[in-house]
């Protein structure tokens, strides 16, 4: 059995006004076994596409290597943007090691709603996938049902909305599909997809993501 511990702690500055929420990183990032394109930060796996999306939206030129100044560069992004980190996961237990959220037994979560209390700016958390089973949306609503508390449905549309209220704020939450390669299979069952790749023979799975970060990045 792997025991799984997240390595990264929460990045959150005092004036974010956005957390991405995810689940946790590739095990090879807690043992210290990064790929040549890894970046030793959070999302800083080179399967995950979020940074290449962010990179895309904004003309970054992020550095795409085990560097510090690939690690600086997305530091300095978040804080100009006020966007902050905290997955929700703390730790689990695997038999496979991978990176399989369904692959996760004997989960802790992070306390989430304590950060929100800590950090008084935070308005929207940006889910990186959806209320599938072991997804950041899916834990969250466990979440919240420690505090009595519960999502209301904003929006079912591609990108779904929710939002609650908390200590007398109001927080939108937006369930955005996965960067994760994994997800390509999901999205291309889309409807609203196949109406895009319809249209467009060259419309792919990176331009559908892209097309959502962009609405809240």
């Amino acid at each position: 059995m792997f025991k799984h511990h997240h390595p990264y702690e929460p990045f959150i500055n005092s004036d974010s006004t956005k957390l991405i929420v995810g689940t946790l990183p590739p095990p090879r990032f807690s043992i210290g076994e990064l790929l040549e394109k890894d970046v030793n930060f959070c999302y800083g796996s080179y399967y995950n596409s979020l940074w290449l999306y962010l990179d895309k939206i904004h003309n970054l030129n992020l550095t795409f290597d085990n560097s510090e100044e690939a690690i600086s560069q997305r530091k300095q992004f978040l804080i100009k943007h006020k966007i902050g980190i905290c997955d929700i996961v703390e730790s689990c237990e695997r038999e496979k090691i991978d990176a399989s959220d369904l692959g996760m037994t004997n989960i802790v979560l992070r306390d989430l709603i304590g950060y929100i209390q800590k950090h008084p700016s935070i308005d929207t958390l940006l889910f990186t996938g959806g209320n599938s089973k072991n997804g950041p949306e899916y834990f969250f609503r466990q979440h919240l049902k420690e505090h009595s508390l519960k999502l209301n449905l904003i929006s079912n549309e591609i990108t779904r909305i929710h939002q609650f209220t908390y200590a007398s704020r109001t927080i939108k939450t937006v369930s955005l599909t996965s960067p994760s390669g994994s997800a390509n299979r999901a999205i291309g069952s889309i409807p609203l997809y196949k109406q895009l790749k319809a249209s467009n023979s060259n419309f792919t799975t990176f331009d559908f993501r892209l097309m959502q970060y962009r609405a809240f990045f």
